[in-house]
Order: structure tokens, then C-alpha cells, then sequence
């Protein structure tokens, strides 16, 4: 049974980390209702974000240098008034957290510390308890976002269907314990986070597996950049589901790599261990793929390591390790989506009434690799701009025929889930081809062909599709996409790509039309 809650004049904001959190407690006054999957906080990906804030705000630096760093990351695919738009608000953004409660952390005068990570050319980033940062912010948004009048909290509650009305979306449909409600809304905001949880090594909390796209997707809106998945080079190898990770911020503070021989293997390589993301990733993968474990190696840093990073301290001593004396074992892991839905500078997607904020976003800031902790500034300024743009526009009469549409509301089985892990992992991952891809294609179509429309299981499936299918079709090597037999970036590839799932669906049923049903759609 479907039970409604009282319309209003309200916004709908899907997921509560760091995106939902802001635009939420940007749009006050307006009424709005935040869903989340669990309790407040414990789910999202922010607390879990080691790294910190990106932010060109120390002596010699400026945004437009900011800017340089993040397209030149971006392998040629970043928007360049996206990055400069972007980086030029990370002064009103940290302001922001500051009058929100966040304590940043700070050097013996009193200004703001900042840290350096790969590929950034400048000490930009901006932590809050070392590298706690995450949890910093998110604790303060949740606390504030509880006390704030005009957002109501509704916790437990998973968002399986837009509606959509005359090709506007006019509500949400969730499931909270056995209950189905469905909300009327002016306006919804994705807020979802990330697809990492769809691989078996992920850093990301397990249930990032891009629902909010998969919402989106099946509502009809536009797609962008789907194949670019940033590995993350030094997740924490032990046996642990979802992967601890040792922060970046750990080589920037000169921790090198190493093989099994105690070979530095990244030495010859422009930027040493500070390469971009997706080149140490490989050279990482590549040593694994030959036999070799591979570790992260901070003993020169001695007891100045727990005092600098005491997560990745914890975590190391509760897997029986001790950074100060002994090697971290690493490899590569499912981190972070670069594409998603496509949304434009105010956060509009192309259907109208939702908008979306974070990972779940293509803003076109990350290209094909995102700059190290670009993340949670990009979050922090489209929650502003989308807040803005919501506030902006009229509200919309109370539609009486907007409705929850049936869907099947039962939980994928755990074991399907994994299956769907190991695939993307296995063909889908850090260097992929034309067999594995295909492979990947033909498989996933099985399992959406036989799940029920609009399952939980079926939404893992569409997304890994939507991956698979985006990285066949981008035939060279660029950002966080690789392809062995394609290993070089082409000049006829320099452009982003869009999708609608339709047309995932058509070039699925090009590719085997034999094995695909059109169900559901």
C-alpha cells in the first residue's frame, strides 16, 4: 500500500552526505524532506572522504592555478568555465562550513593548513581532524540539518521510482520498512553518490551502486561520461568489504611505493608516486597482474604518521599492522564515477523538476579523471547554485494526478549483487577490452532480462550495463579509462559522450539483439 505524506510546497532531496546535506540546508526557507537510506550519515560516502577539500586559498595560489591543475587531470574532457567556476568558489564554500561549525585545522598562527596531493601543483587541501575530514563535515551538516526547521529527515527510507508527469518529475516513490510512500514535490534533488559498491573492490560504503542513475536513467533523463571510474591506486589490501583506504595525502607527505623486491617502481615515472590517479592505478594493477604484491611504504615517516593520519593508523592496527615499522599492503579500487547524470551550470538535468548535486552529477569539472579531492568542493558549490535555481523557481500547482507508479520493492539478493561485484571487477575495471567488455555486456543484459522491471536488482544491472556499454564504445585509452587494445588517446575521442538509456537499449540490442529483452521499458 502506498501511503502519501502531505505535499506542501516542497523539495525532495534524495541522499545525505555532503551534497543533500548542503542543498537541503541551502534552500532554507523552503520546506524540505531529506531521504536517506539509513540512519543520518552512516551510509553516505562523505565521512569516509580522508583527503579533504580542494582549496586555492594559501600564499602563492589562486584559483586560476587550481583550475590548470584540474584540466590538465582531466585528460582533455573537464569544461573549462565548469573548473573555473567551480575553483573560484571554494572561498565562499570553506566560509560557509567555517560558519556551519567546521573546525579546520590550522598551523601554529592560526591560518588554515594546507595539504598537497597528487597532481595538484600548489598545497591546497583544506582537512579538519587530519584525515577525518569527511566525518568532520558530515557530523556538522547532520547536526544542523536535524535543528533546521524546515527540513524534515526520513531515515531508512530507499527512493525506487520518480513520477513523472508531461515529462516533469512530480514525486518520489520509497520504501521505508514494509511501507511504500510516495511525495509530491516542487522539486527533487539527486544526491545519491556513487557505482563504486557495484565492484568487489570498492572504497565506497556498499551501497553506492548508483541508484540515483539508475532513478534518472529509467525517468528518461541524460547520461554523461559513463565509463570513467577513478581506481583509487592505495586501498588497504586486507581482507576487508568495502576496502579501507590510505589517504593520497600519505605520498604527499613523500610515503613511496613499493613491489614485493622492494622495488620503487614508480620512480621513473613524470610525477613519481604524485602521478594522476589513473596512472599510478595501472602501474599498481600491472605490477599485481606480474605476480607482484605491491605496498605502500611511509616507516621513514616514524610516530609522525599516526599523529598526521590516525584513520589510516586505526584502521592499519586493526588489520594487525603497524605503519610505523611495516609496509601497507595496496592495490587499486572502485573510488570514485566521473560521469553520471548530466546536469548543466545550475544543476538541471535535462528533465525538468530534477536536478542533481555530487557524484551522482556530470557537471563536466572531473573529465576523464578527477584532481584529487575535487570532490567535495564540487558538492559544496552546486548545492549552493542548485538551491539557488530551486528558490529561483515558481512552484508548481499540486498535481492531483501525480502518482507512485508499481514497482517491485524487494531487495536484490545478496548473492546476485555479488555476481554483479565480481564481473565489473573482473571485466569492467581498472584495464579493460573488447572480450571482457562484451563479455560484461552480455551477461549484465541476462540478468535485466530476467529480474522484475524496476527491481533493485535489475537497477545494479542497468548501471553496470551503462558502464560497460559507454566503455566499449569509447574505443582508445584516456583519464580513468583504459583499454588494453586500445592503449592510446585518440584526437576523434576528445569529446564527452551522452546517452539516454534508450539508447543504451539500442546499442545493447545492436550488439546481440537475440539476447535482450526490452522489459521494462
Amino acid at each position: 500500500m502506498t501511503a502519501p505524506l502531505p505535499p506542501g510546497d516542497r523539495v525532495v532531496v534524495i541522499g545525505g552526505g555532503i551534497a543533500g546535506l548542503s542543498t537541503a540546508l541551502n534552500l532554507a526557507p523552503l520546506p524540505t524532506t531529506v531521504l536517506v537510506k539509513a540512519r543520518l550519515g552512516t551510509e553516505a560516502s562523505t565521512p569516509w572522504a580522508q583527503g579533504g577539500i580542494a582549496a586555492a586559498l594559501g600564499a602563492g595560489d589562486t584559483a586560476e592555478l587550481h583550475a590548470a591543475d584540474t584540466l590538465a587531470a582531466g585528460a582533455g574532457l573537464c569544461d573549462p568555465s565548469v573548473a573555473a567556476r567551480v575553483t573560484a568558489a571554494a572561498e565562499v564554500c570553506i566560509a560557509d562550513l567555517a560558519a556551519r561549525g567546521v573546525r579546520f585545522d590550522r598551523g601554529a598562527s592560526g591560518e588554515i593548513a594546507f595539504g598537497l596531493e597528487a597532481a595538484h601543483s600548489r598545497r591546497r587541501i583544506v582537512h579538519a581532524g587530519g584525515d577525518g575530514t569527511g566525518r568532520a563535515v558530515i557530523e556538522t551538516l547532520s547536526r544542523r540539518a536535524r535543528a533546521a526547521a524546515s527540513i524534515e529527515i526520513v531515515e531508512d527510507a530507499r527512493a525506487i521510482d520518480l513520477s513523472v508527469e508531461d515529462g516533469e518529475v512530480a514525486g518520489v516513490t520509497a520504501v521505508r520498512g514494509e511501507e511504500t510512500i510516495f511525495l509530491r514535490a516542487r522539486a527533487v534533488v539527486l544526491a545519491t553518490g556513487g557505482i563504486g559498491g557495484l565492484y568487489a573492490h570498492t572504497t565506497n560504503p556498499l551501497g553506492a551502486t548508483g541508484s540515483g542513475i539508475a532513478l534518472a536513467a529509467r525517468a528518461g533523463a541524460a547520461l554523461r561520461d559513463m565509463e570513467f571510474v577513478q581506481f583509487h591506486p592505495t586501498a588497504i589490501a586486507v581482507e576487508r568489504d568495502p576496502m579501507p583506504l590510505a589517504s593520497e595525502a600519505i605520498r604527499g607527505e613523500g610515503a613511496l611505493l613499493i613491489n614485493a623486491r622492494g622495488e620503487r617502481f614508480m620512480a621513473d615515472v613524470p610525477g613519481a608516486e604524485l602521478a594522476p590517479r589513473d596512472v599510478v592505478a595501472r602501474a599498481i594493477w600491472r605490477e599485481l597482474e606480474a605476480g607482484r604484491a605491491v605496498y605502500l611504504d611511509a616507516r621513514a615517516m616514524g610516530e609522525r604518521f599516526a599523529r598526521n593520519f590516525p584513520s589510516v593508523t586505526d584502521l592499519c592496527r586493526n588489520a594487525g599492522l603497524d605503519p610505523a615499522t611495516q609496509p601497507i599492503p595496496v592495490r587499486p579500487a572502485a573510488h570514485y564515477h566521473m560521469g553520471g547524470v548530466a546536469v548543466d551550470a545550475h544543476g538541471r538535468t535535462s528533465l525538468r523538476g530534477l536536478w542533481a548535486c555530487g557524484e551522482v552529477a556530470a557537471t563536466g569539472l572531473h573529465g576523464a579523471n578527477r584532481l584529487a579531492s575535487n570532490s567535495l568542493l564540487e558538492a559544496l558549490a552546486y548545492a549552493r547554485w542548485i538551491a539557488k535555481d530551486i528558490a529561483a523557481t515558481s512552484a508548481r500547482p499540486s498535481r492531483a494526478n501525480a502518482h507512485a507508479s508499481p514497482v517491485d520493492t524487494r531487495v536484490a539478493p545478496p548473492e546476485r549483487v555479488e555476481e554483479i561485484r565480481r564481473l565489473m571487477s573482473a571485466s569492467v575495471g581498472v584495464i579493460r577490452d573488447d572480450a571482457g567488455l562484451s563479455d560484461a555486456m552480455a551477461r549484465l543484459m541476462d540478468i535485466v532480462a530476467a529480474s522484475p522491471s524496476h527491481s533493485q536488482l535489475a537497477d545494479l544491472a542497468v548501471v553496470g550495463l551503462l558502464v560497460a556499454t559507454a566503455a566499449r564504445e569509447r574505443r582508445e585509452s584516456r583519464g580513468g579509462h583504459h583499454r588494453r587494445d586500445y592503449p592510446t588517446s585518440s584526437p576523434d575521442w576528445a569529446h564527452t559522450c551522452t546517452w539516454t538509456l534508450a539508447e543504451v537499449w539500442q546499442r545493447a540490442g545492436a550488439f546481440s539483439a537475440q539476447r535482450f529483452s526490452m522489459k521494462g521499458i
